[in-house]
């Protein structure tokens, strides 16, 4: 029999000053909204550090928003409910929470109670001792259903890993501290939450990030939102991963790469055609010249395809809003400062 592991108090001697920002998405858990908001206060209690509690109700029906409310007015203004209007799912919700964050380290976490609250003071410990930009949870002991939540789990984690080259062992863990000056440089859209690192991999190094690992419970209350359905999802969100870790400075050479492959295999076919016709043969009525055809027009497509995105992205860069690169913050010096001078 699995026995989920029991966080155990950490110290926070030695940990820098900071403040702590808790963001949580929910999604018509009305049964846990008062459990988890008296879990994260048995947790962070005693915190020595400021924190706030910001929960996202990601458009529940289920009357999420009025035990939320309740909730904040009990426990007072460090409890911040945020409403979105309509359900945006997961990913949009979890970035509401994150640019209404005010803190210099944010926790994301699943309010269904999964998470224990009481593993985030290790995680914030190590990110601020370790001077890193993310430590992830990592679920070892996991309490879910095997064929429906751990197997798909364990296909997409090690999927991930081969093509995202970052050696974690459990990317779907919602646990996780994030430096916040390096997460907010971070926009995430459509349901890209699951890849949370491979993102942050963008803007810092990976080895700046680490795995912690985080004790974890069975689900109590309410209904969970995954199933086996979102396997598709996760391998379409990981092509389009893929991509943009790969080719999102220069797409000219992902589409100029397949144009050229497409239309020399055009070029070639079209070639052997016109060999058999100088020997004499009949190749009007051979699909081989239509596929060497539509190859070589393919090809140029997909060359045209890389010109227009190269133009797209130097407007992007040169409209001086963004760059290709980010660093930590540094002093501002004025022009005639800070110069080694001549004696």
């Amino acid at each position: 029999m699995n026995v989920a592991a029991t966080a155990q108090p950490v110290s926070t001697d030695a940990v820098p000053n900071h403040r702590l920002s808790v963001v949580v998405p929910m999604y018509n858990e009305v049964d846990n909204v008062e459990p988890f908001v008296t879990a994260m206060h048995e947790a962070l209690g005693d915190y020595p550090f400021d924190w706030e509690l910001i929960i996202v109700n990601d458009g529940s029906r289920d009357g999420t928003q009025k035990v939320l409310d309740e909730q904040a007015r009990l426990r007072g203004p460090h409890v911040r409910p945020i409403h979105l209007w309509r359900n945006f799912r997961q990913t949009a919700a979890m970035q509401a929470g994150i640019d209404a964050a005010r803190g210099d380290v944010i926790v994301t976490l699943d309010g269904d109670l999964q998470n224990d609250p009481k593993d985030i003071p290790k995680l914030v410990a190590r990110l601020l001792r370790e001077d890193l930009d993310l430590v992830a949870g990592w679920r070892q002991n996991r309490q879910d259903g095997l064929w429906l939540r751990k197997v798909p789990s364990r296909i997409a984690n090690r999927l991930i890993r081969k093509i995202t080259q970052l050696e974690f062992q459990d990317l779907g863990c919602s646990l996780k501290a994030y430096r916040a000056s390096v997460l907010k440089r971070v926009s995430l859209y459509g349901e890209m939450h699951r890849f949370i690192p491979a993102w942050m991999a963008t803007v810092t190094s990976p080895a700046r990030m680490a795995e912690e690992p985080v004790s974890h419970h069975a689900r109590t209350r309410g209904e969970s939102k995954y199933g086996i359905s979102r396997t598709l999802r996760v391998v379409l969100d990981l092509l389009a991963v893929n991509f943009f870790l790969r080719f999102s400075g220069r797409p000219g050479h992902f589409f100029g790469g397949v144009g050229l492959a497409v239309g020399l295999v055009g070029g070639l076919i079209l070639s052997y055609l016109a060999v058999l016709k100088m020997l004499g043969q009949n190749i009007g009525g051979r699909p081989l010249l239509w596929l060497g055809f539509f190859c070589v027009l393919g090809g140029l497509q997909f060359l045209t395809t890389g010109v227009l995105a190269e133009l797209l992205i130097r407007i992007y860069y040169d409209r001086g809003e963004v760059a290709p690169y980010h660093t930590s913050e540094a002093p501002q010096l004025h022009a005639d400062t800070a110069w080694h001078q001549p004696h």
